[in-house]
């Protein structure tokens, strides 16, 4: 028996997506220029934006003492009052008539001007609905849609909401503005008049430059942002591979030790002769549990191993090797002195191990930043732990400064904060550098 599914009955949902498919590419061109003149010009026309203050942190605002940087932030709404006040002289200016006809004349479309400041499209929406009345009490008879007045606070009131918003808008803007040109000198029998293209010419040109301008600055923000992306990625991923470097040598140095707990408890019991079935068992179970440390141990720290990471024959470096480093480095052309104060003694691995790649890193460091420097490496060995301080002067002679990212500090920094110890790296009075550090090592970890 074959059954077939029923039919799904059609919805009007289905009817719009069919007949949506099925209209041409034009349609679809010209439905989303629409919608995006909605978004624009429409779709809240009445929102509150007001201009905040201007960004001081130019160029040219930066160098300005700091009472004037003060009041700099207001450039914007000074420059737009200033707008405001010409547009107010012009009407005042040919207007004639009675006090209240030049306050309708001169004053509406400094208002409109001033409405820039706090609902920009609906300023650009009352200059276009207020032209006409303003052209009538002008008794322009040459059938122009612009008189002097409203012509000059259109191109203001344009300039402003295109800078204020985006590109897109100020084109919209210039679209309406030339349609209602025409539509109103075709009303009145007329071609376009002089005074038409006398506003949309020079609006043109003012927004085209605004676009540019806007563009340029949107691509120096998008390019920016990518950089600081960039390099908070770049630093979050030096950090991994440090983290991961120190997880390695870890990993060698407890490994080691272990492998040699298991081993001596292994072997224990056939030092003593005739032992106890309770020593026995006690070193059964160190072993074992060694064992099984040392294998939870590769379990979880194994996975930070590359597939091609071997681990080392040699021994991990400790602090009675800084003597070949220093004299690797000396050989390399850098004058290093060292200072060993304090009781010396043996330190955990993972301490000595840490000591050692903060001065190699340092001194690295010198030689790549700092050619022709001398430098001073301090070792003090102190009652709470060691402390370490890498010093070095300016660069000399003909040899330039490498340009480097700083991820030597990072790792530094990575390595003395996994032992709880604290770090800082600054530059010197003289202009040189220098690193400090503390470890923190207590007595039991000593004896250990």
């Amino acid at each position: 028996m074959v059954t077939t599914a029923s039919a799904r009955p059609r919805t009007v949902a289905d009817v719009t997506d069919t007949r949506a498919s099925s209209r041409s590419p034009e349609f679809r061109l010209a439905q989303g220029a629409l919608g995006g003149l909605r978004e624009d010009l429409f779709h809240d026309a009445f929102a509150y934006r007001p201009l905040g203050p201007m960004s001081v942190d130019g160029p040219v605002t930066r160098r300005l003492p700091e009472r004037i940087r003060r009041n700099a932030r207001w450039t914007p709404h000074a420059i737009v009052g200033a707008f405001a006040l010409l547009v107010f002289a012009v009407g005042s200016d040919i207007g004639s008539g009675s006090g209240l006809f030049l306050l309708a004349f001169a004053g509406l479309p400094a208002v409109a001007v001033l409405l820039t400041l706090v609902r920009p499209v609906l300023a650009f929406w009352a200059s276009l609905a207020m032209t006409p009345f303003i052209t009538a009490l002008g008794s322009y008879s040459d059938g122009s849609p612009w008189g002097p007045t409203s012509g000059t606070a259109h191109v203001v009131i344009m300039t402003v909401v295109a800078a204020r918003t985006r590109p897109r808008t100020g084109a919209w803007m210039w679209l309406v503005s030339a349609v209602y040109a025409f539509f109103a000198t075709g009303l009145l029998g007329r071609g376009a008049g002089p005074d038409a293209f006398a506003v949309l010419f020079p609006s043109a040109l003012v927004l085209l430059v605004v676009t540019v301008l806007q563009v340029r600055r949107e691509a120096k923000e998008t390019v920016t942002a990518q950089q600081t992306v960039t390099a908070v990625e770049r630093s979050k991923r030096t950090l991994l591979e440090e983290r991961t470097t120190i997880a390695r040598e870890l990993h060698d140095v407890v490994a080691h030790h272990m492998s040699v707990v298991a081993i001596q408890a292994e072997a224990a019991p056939y030092r003593v002769e005739n032992p106890p079935p309770e020593l026995e068992q006690a070193f059964v179970t160190i072993r074992e549990n060694a064992v099984a440390a040392l294998t939870e141990l590769r379990r979880v720290l194994g996975v930070v191993r590359a597939e091609d990471y071997e681990a080392p024959d040699a021994p991990q470096p400790t602090l009675a090797d800084l003597e070949g480093l220093i004299g690797n480095v000396r050989e390399a052309g850098l004058d290093v002195e060292k200072t060993v104060t304090g009781a010396v003694r043996e330190l955990p691995q993972g301490v000595e191990l840490s000591a050692y790649r903060i001065i190699q890193e340092a001194l690295s460091n010198v030689l790549r930043h700092a050619p022709g420097a001398g430098a001073k490496v301090e070792v003090s060995y102190v009652l709470g732990g060691l402390g370490l301080r890498i010093v070095n002067g300016p660069a000399r002679g003909l040899l330039k400064p490498s340009q480097g990212a700083g991820h030597g500090i990072t790792g530094m920094r990575e390595r003395v904060s996994m032992l709880n110890g604290e770090m800082t790296a600054e530059p010197t009075e003289d202009g040189g550098y220098e690193v400090t550090a503390f470890i923190p090592v207590t007595r039991e970890e000593t004896d250990q």
